[in-house]
């Protein structure tokens, strides 16, 4: 950490988005490149918001699969939407409560809706919550850049990874993102 953290100088991780449209946006980015969920997404809000105005849950489950569909959606990822849109219209996401909840909490609540696993919820912990210890052992790009930057290249496990990770409690999201930057310098757009 001691030489990437000057490689990067005044970069930081900054909150965009409120978290329905966090979260809509990641299943729409899933298995797609950048620039056709970027694509999709701007398609999927015109059919959704007017023009100014956030997305909101309600929005989304007005919409029929079909016109979903015509902006780009899978039928899958449609699904996902709608039934990500109605847990939060049925507050079955306790959006106030999780500044007090824990992480391991929060994403017990994200991952019982239909596609977001673990990753796409700890990526939300560290995007949107802010959360600074989340360290996400099912990433690449993480275990990619510990590979690089503590084994000369060699591969890690998940427990090696783990040990490594352990050292940079309680900010591990933060080192994360160091890490990350290690191997792509421009950091992704939340």
């Amino acid at each position: 950490m001691k030489k990437l953290i000057p490689q990067f100088g005044e970069a930081r991780l900054r909150l965009r988005g409120d978290a329905f449209t966090t979260l809509a946006r990641s299943i729409i980015g899933q298995q797609i490149s950048a620039k056709t969920a970027q694509s999709v997404w701007e398609r999927f809000l015109a059919l959704t918001t007017t023009p100014g105005s956030r997305i909101q849950p309600q929005a989304v489950l007005d919409q029929p699969v079909e016109a979903m569909r015509a902006v780009g959606l899978s039928v899958r990822k449609a699904e996902y939407l709608r039934d990500l849109a109605q847990h939060f219209e049925a507050g079955s996401v306790h959006v106030k409560q999780w500044v007090q909840m824990g992480d391991e909490a929060i994403i017990e609540e994200l991952v019982a809706i239909r596609g977001i696993g673990r990753w796409t919820a700890e990526m939300f912990l560290i995007f949107h919550l802010m959360r600074p210890n989340v360290l996400p052992l099912d990433d690449p790009g993480l275990l990619k850049g510990i590979s690089e930057n503590y084994f000369s290249g060699e591969p890690v496990s998940r427990a090696e990874a783990r040990e490594v990770g352990e050292a940079w409690a309680p900010y591990r999201s933060v080192a994360t993102w160091y890490i990350w930057r290690s191997l792509d310098p421009l950091p992704v757009q939340n």
